[in-house]
């Protein structure tokens, strides 16, 4: 392991070097790239340097205790040494979790689709508390919404609606909310007041880059239409609406939300692109499944994740056992405990698998 950290350590000052190289900074693909990785490394090499500080006072204050002290010097030493001992394990730990492997796709932008599901109209209005306590997480993070498609019922839900979340590590905190998401709420449309259980599934895909799966043209069929529903005068005069298949996997997208032809080929290129990919991560990870569960579960996306409970103003994550009596504040964004809490549980799996594998 320690091995492993000085050659990290040793990485990252090559780094520094090379980003104050001219050469490097005049090439500005390649500096990003490297200020990327000296970013991704930062933390591991502070955190193995303070280890290395902390061994070093170990060892000093071992000597000064084997040679001869007045009785106050001594437990003053002695203190001292509890103290970085313990500071030493808590060191430990952080650092096995820093060494563990990352998932490649969690510095990226995803696309989030939200649909509601079962329960009809009262599964569409879910649909918009989810889209809208993701919106408002997304802005207490620093992060850019942008919705790609949305189709909103006669009473303010939504069917489905697409949105683009960008910023730093999206995916990271993001990719555990694939599921079905339930609630149990007395409609507004109930006259006995009687508590109803719907639900609405959300799919969160990493976002794919043009250089990380190229889809040749011949791959793709592209089908022109005219757009139908709200939208104006324009609607049926131009052919703007625009729908993509992927032919080898069936895959299609389709996207009339913009009234240019261009801007809606461009959505749905986003979207299907990210589709693709995504489908073909499944398959990998259906064959590692197939050797090892993953804890959290980001792959199956029927499975029931976490439960909406109105009148206990409850929310309940069942993956992990965790319920928070907080319903209110987490509609209202307030997402950081259960993300925590998600993302510690999968790192201590990681741990426990590694060590006992």
């Amino acid at each position: 392991m320690y091995d492993q950290l000085q050659s990290i350590e040793n990485r990252y000052e090559e780094l520094g070097e090379l980003l104050s190289d001219p050469e490097v900074i005049s090439d500005t693909k390649r500096f990003m790239q490297l200020s990327k990785e000296e970013a991704n490394t930062r933390e591991t090499v502070e955190v193995y340097r303070r280890y290395k500080q902390v061994v070093e006072g170990i060892s000093d204050t071992e000597e000064l205790l084997g040679e001869k002290l007045d009785a106050e010097m001594a437990e003053m030493a002695k203190e001292e040494l509890s103290e970085l001992k313990k500071e030493k394990e808590v060191l430990e730990e952080r650092i096995k979790i820093l060494l563990l492997p990352t998932d490649p796709n969690d510095d990226k932008n995803i696309i989030m689709e939200i649909r509601g599901a079962a329960g009809g109209d009262e599964a569409a209005l879910f649909a918009g508390d989810l889209f809208g306590m993701y919106q408002k997480y997304a802005e207490s993070q620093g992060w850019k919404t942008d919705v790609m498609e949305a189709s909103i019922t006669g009473i303010g839900g939504y069917k489905e609606v697409i949105m683009m979340i960008s910023g730093d590590n999206v995916f990271s905190k993001l990719k555990y909310e694939s599921g079905a998401h339930r609630v149990q709420r007395v409609p507004s449309t109930e006259s006995q007041g009687r508590i109803h259980t719907s639900t609405a599934t959300v799919v969160v895909l990493p976002e794919a880059e043009e250089v990380e799966l190229d889809l040749a043209d011949k791959d793709i069929r592209t089908d022109i239409y005219h757009a139908s529903g709200a939208g104006g005068q324009h609607v049926n005069k131009t052919a703007s609406a625009v729908r993509l298949t992927h032919i080898p996997t069936g895959i299609a997208v389709a996207m009339q939300d913009e009234r240019s032809q261009i801007k809606n080929r461009e959505k749905a290129m986003k979207i299907l692109r990210a589709r693709v990919y995504d489908q073909m991560q499944q398959e990998a990870q259906s064959e590692y499944d197939a050797n090892r569960k993953s804890a959290v579960g980001t792959g199956d996306r029927s499975e029931r994740i976490r439960t909406y409970n109105f009148p206990q103003n409850r929310v309940t994550d069942h993956r992990i056992g965790l319920t928070v009596q907080k319903l209110d504040q987490i509609l209202a964004g307030k997402l950081d405990e259960i993300v925590d809490a998600l993302v510690l549980y999968d790192q201590t799996s990681k741990l426990e698998e590694m060590q006992n594998g």
